[in-house]
């Protein structure tokens, strides 16, 4: 029977990926991926059973291939430590690994859990990320520091997988705004001169528009506007960060004192 490896990233969520190791103990290997966390996220991960990894956060992308290198199994399944696998998902993925004359990558549904309720439109669901199952060598990632894209080898084909694994993405309003804050900091490498508040309020209003109306945000109820909010903020934030780089220092306190004197 071929085996199956489960990497998890893992950065101080210690809860979270207690929650999510415990869905795929039944893999042949689970290996968390560490990037340093200080509130027990790996002693706890051990203690399920898990071989915790340490690699330091240089982006997704590159996260993604280095725990690739740890694996041994014969196919892989990658799990965030925000979601869930199910009965449904585990039996779906040991059916496909049973077969010899499969497909080598698997898109995995996400179903969305936020603000009490599972989330139907808004692009949330079916959501999908990364193929999330796949023949080990099948794939590979870039090296994007956020919202990586895959690589898929030479013959390689895509399925879908016909089960459905569960994602909690936040568990507040805060962590959505902290989650804008930060992807938009890693993203602002995708901007490139593109910068500007205008090109902000422009781009974030068009993903607001996208997910509320033409991916049915507006079914979702209040979750549906609060999630094309954080699309808007993220994006809006990608591009007016940019304006950061290349400004002038603050004064120091030695040019203050010598222009304060001069005026005296």
């Amino acid at each position: 029977m071929p085996t199956i490896s489960c990497f998890i990233l893992a950065y101080n969520e210690r809860d979270k990926s207690v929650d999510a190791v415990s869905t795929v103990l039944w893999c042949d290997e689970v290996i968390v991926v560490d990037s340093g966390s200080t509130d027990g996220t790996a002693e706890a991960a051990i203690a399920l059973g898990a071989r915790v990894v340490q690699v330091p956060f240089e982006g997704f992308g590159k996260l993604r291939n280095s725990a690739l290198t740890h694996l041994t199994g014969d196919w892989v399944f990658s799990l965030d430590a925000d979601e869930r696998c199910t009965v449904e998902a585990r039996d779906a993925m040991l059916r496909v690994a049973s077969d010899p004359t499969s497909l080598s990558i698997w898109n995995v549904p996400r179903r969305n859990w936020f603000l009490g309720k599972w989330i139907r439109h808004s692009g949330w669901y079916p959501n999908f990320r990364q193929p999330q199952f796949f023949r080990r060598g099948s794939m590979t990632y870039d090296n994007l520091p956020v919202h990586e894209g895959w690589i898929a080898a030479a013959g390689a084909r895509v399925g879908v997988l016909p089960a459905d694994i569960w994602q909690f993405p936040f568990a507040n309003i805060a962590q959505m705004v902290h989650k804008a804050n930060r992807y938009s900091s890693l993203g602002t490498a995708k901007v490139g001169q593109r910068k500007g508040i205008v090109r902000g309020v422009s781009h974030g209003g068009l993903q607001f528009f996208k997910h509320l109306i033409l991916k049915g945000g507006v079914l979702d109820g209040r979750a549906g506007f609060l999630i094309a909010g954080a699309y808007f903020l993220q994006t809006f934030l990608k591009y007016a960060k940019r304006l950061e780089d290349g400004q002038a220092p603050p004064p120091s306190a030695g040019r203050i004192e010598a222009q304060v004197k001069r005026r005296t």
